[in-house]
């Protein structure tokens, strides 16, 4: 069974304010100057159990980025969410050189445990299968060590906030799978999240692991138009700012296609420059349009990721092939705010 086919039949505070949950405040590693440092960050996603491709990702990045600030993981860490697969990223991530500070995004795989009867039999006709919601929760939130899907890490001083899915929505509506359901609460967090760092004059990078609709590379297609139940209260909040960057999975769509990076206005915001768009790619198998609507498997050994460098003035988002050891491009997006740390 491919992909597709297990997919589809599988179906900004105020300064001084009380800290929310997944709140963490960034720790500077110094004042910029006009030529001041660049801090570099790495970002995957989709995983899914190619370990040996997670290895050799990680080993390129230690090569090319050895003082990375950190490692954003934009969802889809296991293949199915199991307590061992969970484990088993945990020894590979161990194995090899990484960063200290890591985000990790929840991703649709990491609720698939219910589409088993045991980890060797499908059994989607009985799903869930004595699986509870809560349980598939608990072993993101072991593994990940936080308690809420949401959450914000600092890279070097530079604000990384992750978003998820609070309930998978098929046990709450049998017509749905693997569509995206965030409370008023994780909103609420958003907002104001984004309203602190831009009152500080700061970009921000937003880790989600669905992709939001009519933005980068294969979100036009009609697979990946109905990820979010709620896609325009989102975009309503994250397009009132010119300096922040979502970068999103699910897709697996090559760095190759031209719409890798894109802004996205939303209309009513005031904002008519559009925030940044950046697809991640994949670890695991990847795939681009099939001219007919749909898409394809690219095949053979794919492995792709990015690398983040921010600047006062800029941000340099490189587009890298872990197979090949190489660039594929690249591009520098303006900040509309000179960025400078606190004093």
């Amino acid at each position: 069974m491919d992909r597709r086919a297990f997919m589809v039949t599988a179906g900004g505070a105020a300064a001084g304010a009380a800290m929310l949950p997944g709140q963490a405040e960034a720790q500077p590693q110094g004042k910029w100057g006009p030529h001041g440092p660049v801090v570099r960050f790495n970002i995957l996603s989709d995983i899914q159990g190619d370990l040996t491709d997670f290895g050799k990702a990680l080993d390129d990045l230690h090569a090319i980025n050895p003082r990375s600030a950190g490692l954003g993981i934009a969802g889809d860490l296991t293949p199915r969410g199991y307590d061992f697969e969970y484990a088993q990223l945990r020894a590979t991530f161990d194995k090899h050189p990484h960063p200290r500070e890591v985000a990790w995004a929840i991703g649709n795989h990491e609720f698939y445990v219910p589409k088993w009867r045991d980890p060797d039999t499908l059994a989607q006709e009985t799903w869930p299968n004595g699986t509870t919601e809560d349980s598939l929760f608990r072993s993101f939130y072991r593994f990940a060590g936080r308690n809420t899907v949401y959450n914000e890490t600092s890279f070097g001083g530079v604000p990384v906030l992750c978003l998820g899915t609070e309930r998978y929505a098929k046990y709450h509506d049998p017509k749905l799978w693997d569509e995206v359901w965030m409370s008023d609460r994780q909103f609420t967090w958003l907002e104001q999240r984004l309203r602190y760092w831009s009152n500080r004059r700061s970009p921000v990078m937003v880790l989600t692991h669905h992709p939001l609709p009519n933005t980068v590379s294969g979100t036009h297609n009609k697979l990946y138009r109905s990820d979010y139940l709620q896609p325009d209260r989102l975009l309503s909040i994250l397009g009132r700012h010119r300096d922040v960057f979502l970068f999103s999975g699910h897709t697996h769509w090559d760095l190759n296609l031209s719409d890798w990076v894109v802004r996205r206005v939303v209309p009513g915001t005031g904002n008519l420059e559009g925030f940044t768009v950046v697809n991640t790619a994949a670890v695991q198998t990847g795939w681009t349009d099939d001219g007919k609507g749909g898409e394809v498997s690219l095949g053979g050994a794919f492995n792709q990721g990015l690398q983040v460098e921010v600047s006062p003035f800029s941000v340099v988002i490189k587009a890298r092939d872990f197979t090949t050891k190489s660039w594929l491009k690249q591009i520098t997006v303006p900040l509309h705010n000179s960025w400078g740390f606190p004093h």
